[in-house]
């Protein structure tokens, strides 16, 4: 019987799929990642790997897995994996696109809500007592209706983000690697320039998918561009904004505020100079976090896993 590697505790429907073809072989731990110890070891005589986007699927990692055929990953996202040396070794790399569009969106749009409106820093100044007499200026935060949102990556979930966006009349102006005019056509959004977009735009919406192409593409000079009451929303990866960079342009208010659910080292350390800001909402990368969409998305990653080791194509390969 073939044998898989699970990196994390999953829930039992979808252990008992697996377990009816394959030997299985679990981390049972939910909140606390594998070790790298652990993985090398158990790497070594799996044919199928079910992993999460916190597990370093790396060089020394595909050189113990002398028998590995899939890697199956629960996220969209694949930076985590070696994709080429994969690709050289005939290991076959599966995402799961497309499952977590419409509640990526939903997050998005939610955070960039509390953001704007302040709902966290409201929260935490009533419970801690300080509601005192109403004030006319007081928790003030920044409209949504009939502003406009810029949104950097308009694949699936850049579209669903739109909208959410055309029900509270804004204006939609996107930046992407390559322009959709049947886009524009469809849904009324304009094509602009990154720089055009981070001068012009209320909200900065980031939902592209990292590559080292866009490493800190959101800089020093990107955030001296956006409007001082702009806000900046990252739900897609860490790695693409300069965190030291927007630490200060929010210390120096060069800009309003942010709201973050991704960061470049996940967990975020606790005494990361950005958690001590007031004027940053932050979530533990929950984007994709309903249960509907995170079953879904795991029993993708299984059946991509079945069929390749059942001797069949891949449902969400992953193509270079």
């Amino acid at each position: 019987m073939k044998k898989i590697y699970i990196t994390r505790k999953l829930p039992a429907e979808i252990i008992d799929k697996l377990s009816k073809q394959f030997k299985i072989t679990m981390w049972e731990e939910e909140n606390i990642p594998v070790s790298r110890e652990v993985l090398l070891n158990e790497i070594k005589d799996v044919e199928g790997l079910f992993c999460m986007l916190t597990d370093s699927i790396d060089k020394e990692v595909l050189d113990q897995a002398q028998k590995l055929k899939v890697i199956s990953t629960l996220a969209v996202g694949y930076n985590n994996i070696d994709i080429k040396k994969a690709k050289n070794r005939g290991i076959t790399v599966t995402n799961t696109p497309g499952v977590l569009t419409e509640t990526t969106a939903d997050l998005t749009f939610a955070l960039l809500m509390a953001t704007a409106r302040r709902v966290v820093e409201a929260s935490d100044f009533l419970r801690s007592g300080e509601w005192g007499a109403w004030s006319p200026m007081e928790l003030t935060g920044q409209d949504i209706y009939g502003a406009t949102i810029g949104i950097v990556g308009m694949g699936r979930i850049g579209e669903a983000l739109v909208r959410r966006a055309k029900g509270f009349d804004m204006k939609v102006l996107y930046h992407n690697r390559t322009r959709k005019p049947e886009k524009e056509a469809e849904f009324g959004v304009q094509y602009a320039e990154l720089k055009e977009l981070l001068q012009q735009s209320d909200y900065v919406c980031l939902l592209l998918p990292y590559s080292p192409e866009v490493h800190y593409l959101i800089g020093k000079e990107e955030l001296s561009l956006m409007k001082k009451t702009a806000i900046l929303i990252n739900t897609a990866r860490g790695g693409i904004v300069n965190e030291d960079a927007l630490y200060h342009a929010l210390k120096n208010r060069e800009i309003w505020a942010a709201g973050l659910d991704v960061f470049e080292q996940e967990p975020i350390p606790l005494d990361h100079p950005l958690l001590t800001l007031p004027n940053v909402v932050t979530l533990p990368h929950i984007g994709s976090a309903s249960v509907k969409t995170r079953m879904t998305m795991a029993h993708l990653v299984a059946d991509n896993i079945i069929n390749v080791l059942n001797g069949e194509e891949p449902i969400t390969p992953v193509k270079l």
